[in-house]
């Protein structure tokens, strides 16, 4: 299977483009296109290292290539520095949208962390309303063009800060006006849910959603944490779950596997996984398997029934997208259209969105695959 320089490939006679898709671990600030970046730097007097759009986009994309999380989160010091007025949030929040659109998503989630955009003077709410301003703006600019998506945001606390609590607050506040979930991010290692205990004891009190970045810079006990203080209802990136796996035996294709007490719990609970592959490469969140995609443990995790979705994390920084990302895996561990529909499916169930309307969206990709 080919995939064109777009990033798409034709899979079973279908573009896998054109076909209805989930995206529940997207970063806002890793999503911002060059061009963008380019021209907001200009307007608020700010150096970039480059000054075409797609130099600069190689750029980015070189040095998130670290193997390290913690070198990979400093490209963000470039993109968070030009989302910092209420007029580049909204643009980007709009560019965003229309993004994903174009990858054949109709379902969203963005994250991003407010605070990290108040350096011109700007408050925690005005952040918020300038993306979502963006956000419906970008959903509206989608209709008229013929493609419905619906986009909702996380709001993302760093866990290397002391703002957790107050980020909460916010996130709950907005629950009402395109909030739909919380999200801790930032350096991993070092930093566990335990630390944000306030923060998540009053999520919990106001029974709202939660998904926490865990096992992907730290492992087995930055799972258990995210799940036991946290409360977790989906892990953002989870790949090093398979750290609880221990392969026994394989004959052909039939592999035998122990699973450790905390694997166990994940697949049977049916916790979902928003496994980011590229990114996780980037990383070297799957250093302990290997540097390549085919080394990467989403197929075993997938083979053994984990609840596994298909992510970005970082567009920019990844020079990808949802179709790429579906095309790799596709070509890597030779999955079809049905392959694919699974992971849509375990998306739409796992987006935080009432009973009725993830019902709905299965419904929608149920049918678009089907077509």
């Amino acid at each position: 299977m080919a995939i064109d320089q777009y990033g798409d490939a034709v899979l079973e006679g279908l573009s896998i483009r054109s076909l209805p898709k989930v995206s529940l671990h997207d970063h806002l600030d890793g999503a911002v296109r060059p061009g963008t970046i380019i021209e907001l730097a200009d307007d608020l007097d700010l150096e970039v290292p480059e000054q075409e759009a797609d130099a600069l986009g190689e750029w980015i994309a070189d040095k998130s290539d670290s193997g390290s999380l913690v070198e990979y989160l400093k490209t963000f010091d470039l993109t968070t520095s030009v989302m910092q007025t209420r007029e580049g949030l909204t643009r980007i929040a709009r560019e965003f949208v229309e993004d994903l659109a174009a990858d054949g998503v109709i379902y969203g989630e963005v994250r991003w962390a407010p605070e990290q955009h108040l350096g011109r003077g700007l408050s925690l709410d005005d952040v918020v309303e300038a993306v979502q301003e963006g956000i419906e703006e970008g959903e509206d600019a989608a209709e008229s063009a013929g493609h419905d998506i619906r986009v909702g945001q996380l709001i993302t606390a760093m866990r290397h800060t002391d703002r957790s609590l107050e980020i909460a607050k916010l996130a709950v506040q907005w629950r009402e006006r395109g909030a739909v979930g919380f999200d801790i991010a930032g350096p991993e290692d070092g930093f566990p849910a335990s630390k944000h205990k306030a923060a998540f004891d009053y999520l919990a009190s106001q029974f709202f959603p939660v998904t926490v970045h865990a096992g992907e810079a730290a492992g087995l006990d930055s799972i258990r944490g995210a799940l036991i203080d946290g409360r977790a209802l989906r892990l953002g990136h989870g790949v090093r779950i398979a750290e609880d796996l221990e392969v026994v035996s394989r004959a052909g294709e039939d592999v035998l596997v122990q699973f450790g007490d905390l694997a166990r719990w994940v697949r049977d609970r049916e916790i979902p996984l928003e496994l980011s592959p590229s990114s996780n490469l980037q990383t070297g969140a799957i250093a302990a398997w290997g540097e390549n995609l085919e080394d990467h443990p989403f197929d075993l995790l997938y083979q053994l029934g984990f609840s596994v979705t298909v992510n970005v994390d970082n567009r920019t920084m990844s020079s990808t997208s949802l179709t790429r990302e579906l095309a790799l895996l596709a070509q890597t561990f030779e999955y079809g259209l049905d392959d694919l529909e699974a992971f849509q499916l375990n998306a739409a169930a796992a987006a935080f969105l009432p009973t009725e309307e993830r019902e709905e969206l299965i419904e929608l990709i149920a049918d678009g695959f089907e077509r």
